[in-house]
């Protein structure tokens, strides 16, 4: 799938609509992949292709995981976002809790709400699972949507103040 944006006219928010992914629906499997190989091809995203493996594998690995959920944001016919979240356990509160891994708007609809739509949706299936928090990591120089999990209620992560706030850091395995 090939994800084009309107050169004309301006999106309006009202025409965009959010929906919990079906990885069972190859509409919803395609929009999913194409839309995330747009985010990973953005500097926000790592400036990189998905590899062809991930793209012929991403929407059955997610499907097969029964932690894992996706928002998809949709202009008529057209996907314009995702969010991928997956479920991870909280020891301190004994609950579950929601990583949203993935969030991303094409250029074309950003500005117009649907990030915070497909959070607000992402939100509600957290809490539908029991989940006490959201947690997330943005990038220092993505100004535009640290605005935003602000504005939607995502503040630094700490424990004590004194401590300070938490790094987000990684190992790759491979």
């Amino acid at each position: 799938m090939t994800i084009a944006a309107s050169t004309t006219g301006t999106p309006d928010s009202a025409s965009v609509h959010v929906c919990r992914a079906d990885y069972a629906n190859p509409a919803h499997g395609a929009a999913l992949v194409a839309l995330l190989d747009a985010y990973a091809q953005d500097p926000m995203g790592g400036a990189h292709a998905l590899s062809d493996f991930a793209k012929a594998n991403l929407v059955a690995a997610l499907a097969a995981r029964v932690q894992a959920y996706s928002v998809l944001a949709f202009d008529g016919e057209l996907p314009v976002g995702l969010v991928n979240c997956i479920e991870g356990f909280s020891t301190f509160a004994c609950r579950p809790l929601v990583n949203v891994h993935d969030v991303t708007v094409l250029a074309s609809h950003r500005g117009r709400h649907v990030a915070e739509k497909m959070l607000a949706l992402a939100e509600t299936i957290a809490r539908d699972r029991g989940a006490c928090k959201l947690t997330l990591e943005v990038l220092q120089g993505n100004v535009g949507a640290d605005r935003l999990y602000r504005r939607v209620g995502f503040t630094n992560y700490e424990l004590d103040p004194a401590m300070g706030q938490a790094q987000f850091m990684q190992k790759w395995l491979e």
